[in-house]
């Protein structure tokens, strides 16, 4: 059975918010994880339609959840079009290939090992700040800002934030994040690109030669 119902309570950073039944007044809760429409962002005071669970602790909980005007059927295909990358295995061949390549290169002696040793160290900074970033969320408590996530992703940790939006489930549905998160991944690797250029490779032996 479908209820409907409006957005009354919604943090969007933290991906949840509450749910005024139009029938009985009661609000339920409900997660982005919920709407079978990953493109658009809920708001307050959306109208919505869903159906009802109750989880472990017999709470119950929205889940498939639609916007107003919008079909089940219909949606739930764009739904499992829109999550098809995160639930698929190929972040972690991405991520699994780039750090291969880079400890190919390193053991043939095309890199330092440096390199190699920073991208590894800072992938697993940034995963560990995912993960308190996830567990922030969950308590209500201080989140870590999303320019950190960033940083940590464009200065090579990318692979491992990769990784953590797979394995945790976090940031890996949010477009604004995503966008940048893209952003952050390709001006790191054109970066290492330039490590193969005249002048990174100056830079490399410069480097090398005060260690």
């Amino acid at each position: 059975m479908r209820y409907t119902g409006k957005l009354t309570n919604w943090k969007d950073d933290k991906g949840f918010g509450f749910i005024t039944s139009n029938r009985s007044g009661k609000q339920v809760f409900v997660h982005i994880k919920s709407f079978m429409n990953r493109q658009r962002r809920p708001v307050c005071n959306d109208t919505l339609t869903y159906e009802l669970k109750t989880d472990q602790k017999g709470r119950e909980q929205a889940e498939r959840v639609l916007f107003q005007g919008e079909q089940l059927s219909s949606n739930s295909s764009s739904s499992d079009n829109s999550s098809l990358f995160f639930d698929s295995s190929f972040p972690f061949i991405v991520a699994g290939m780039f750090i291969t390549v880079v400890a190919v290169l390193t053991f043939v002696g095309k890199l330092p090992w440096f390199i190699l040793a920073g991208y590894l160290i800072v992938s697993v900074v940034t995963f560990i700040a995912y993960s308190i970033d996830k567990s922030a969320a969950r308590n209500d408590q201080w989140r870590t800002p999303e320019s950190t996530l960033h940083f940590f992703a464009v200065i090579g940790g990318w692979p491992g934030a990769l990784t953590a939006q797979k394995l945790l489930h976090h940031k890996s549905k949010k477009k604004s994040f995503q966008n940048v998160f893209l952003a952050t991944v390709i001006l790191n690797c054109s970066i290492f690109g330039l490590l193969f250029t005249p002048w990174g490779t100056d830079m490399i032996h410069s480097l090398l030669s005060k260690v």
